[in-house]
């Protein structure tokens, strides 16, 4: 039996796997798991290049603090070097990030500093830019910076290529990269520069992104917004060398949430949303190709950090990420039907502490509460709050607290009429002819105006 001490000397030596259910063409492609790091992410390899080398060279001493900006899997690289060595951590992180990456930092033990996602580099409230701000504003710290530290590409340059070129018998015709910092691009760029000058450098970039166009075109575009993490940028890092990629595919949210699904379908890899746009560029290299190619990809991260995102149908459809049935009325609004039965409910004889857990296990700040497949009524937080500080326990009935103020509307109604519902803090009830179909909340409808800008209410 073969064990370790030192959970870091786990970084690297990722496994290799050949895809055997998809269409490739007539290409072999290969998938390195990088999931497979101890932290779930090839950023596993940066952080412990990056800490390490600041620590050679006298940048990061006994007691300072590490500060990065960061998508969440560089943080949790940093965080996982960070806490095997002492070091204090703060994280700047924009807001569109999962909620796995950040419970899970956080309970590596950094400090999270949220930030929007909506600005660009030179905002104050840019990620890169805060954090730059707050390690010029901490004594005795350290920043990370892998948007612009050597490490980052010397990481990959001296692992994550040369074990692709041994896994591969010395035969990799293609690989495909995203950029985030660039440092994964780039150290493959710079290894196989020198082993195997052919071996061609193929980037994947989420619609939105400018690297995309920078590499087909030579120009730099505006950036747009993308829901796929880790990957994309609107700049060129510093680090990043493109001057090896002749080919760039931009692929859209949609594409990469659903080939990455298919990926644990057909081939059983949970893995994370950069993996959707990796893989989809590399089918699509592959199903291109003329000739028989050897290509190589790379599984970013593990899955288990986006089940509340890409792989819940429910967080797609309100996205407009997941194509439902389209049924041209008021239907639309609604995710969570009753004929699917997908409605989280109540009885009316369950206590106001399984009402409670309910909510609190769903996220849910209301229920409609359901006898015989009829909505007799609704209970929310307030009910709830209302109830207990008037003296009544939580093995109270529903029944006794529900609130009744529901409004029943047939589908072919307009969304105006629904505003109108709402505004008087009214629940609505949405029927097909005779059939509960299922509740209309604000959210259901700020999600279908945002889905419809032209809709007038």
């Amino acid at each position: 039996m073969i064990t370790t001490a030192n959970l870091l000397s786990m970084i690297g030596n990722t496994p290799l796997l050949e895809v055997t259910h998809l269409d490739t063409g007539l290409c072999k492609l290969f998938l390195k798991l990088e999931c497979n790091n101890p932290g779930g992410s090839i950023k596993d390899r940066v952080g412990l290049f990056m800490i390490t080398q600041a620590e050679k060279e006298g940048k990061l001493k006994p007691g300072f603090t590490i500060i990065e900006a960061t998508a969440g899997n560089t943080g949790i690289g940093l965080a996982l070097v960070a806490s095997q060595r002492g070091y204090p951590l703060i994280l700047v992180i924009p807001d569109k990030m999962s909620q796995e990456k950040i419970n899970h930092l956080r309970a590596l033990g950094a400090k999270i500093v949220m930030t929007r996602s909506d600005v660009e580099k030179g905002h104050p409230e840019y990620y890169q830019d805060l954090a730059e701000k707050i390690a010029r504003e901490t004594p005795n710290s350290f920043y990370a910076n892998q948007f612009n530290n050597p490490a980052n590409p010397l990481a990959h340059e001296m692992t994550t290529a040369p074990e692709i070129w041994e896994q591969m018998g010395h035969k990799v015709d293609a690989v495909v990269c995203g950029v985030g910092s660039g440092g994964t691009l780039t150290g493959m760029s710079r290894f196989f520069s020198k082993v195997s000058p052919n071996t061609e450098l193929v980037l994947a970039d989420p619609q939105g992104s400018i690297l995309a166009d920078y590499v087909k075109k030579g120009t730099l575009g505006t950036a747009g917004s993308w829901f796929v993490e880790g990957i994309g940028e609107d700049f060129i890092p510093s680090i990043t060398d493109l001057s090896r990629t002749k080919n760039a595919y931009s692929i859209n949210d949609q594409e990469s949430f659903s080939t990455c699904r298919e990926l644990l379908a057909k081939e059983g890899v949970l893995a994370g949303s950069s993996t959707g746009t990796l893989l989809a560029a590399a089918l699509r290299y592959c199903r291109e190709s003329k000739t028989a190619k050897r290509v190589v990809t790379l599984v970013c991260d593990t899955g288990n950090k986006y089940l509340s995102k890409m792989y819940n149908n429910y967080w797609l459809m309100d996205h407009g990420l997941l194509p439902g049935n389209k049924y041209h009325d008021l239907r639309d609004l609604v995710t969570r039907t009753q004929e699917t039965n997908s409605i989280t409910s109540i009885h009316p004889d369950d206590t106001l502490l399984v009402a409670h857990s309910r909510m609190r296990i769903y996220e849910y700040s209301q229920l409609p509460v359901i006898e015989d497949n009829n909505v007799i009524g609704v209970i929310d937080e307030f009910d709830l709050l209302s109830a207990i500080h008037s003296g009544k326990g939580f093995e109270e009935k529903v029944r006794t607290v529900m609130a009744h103020n529901l409004v029943k509307i047939q589908s072919d109604k307009k969304a105006s009429d629904i505003f109108n519902i709402l505004e008087k803090g009214m629940v609505v009830l949405l029927f097909h002819k005779d059939a509960f179909f299922g509740m209309i909340t604000r959210t259901d409808l700020l999600n279908y105006l945002r889905k419809n800008p032209k809709e007038k209410i």
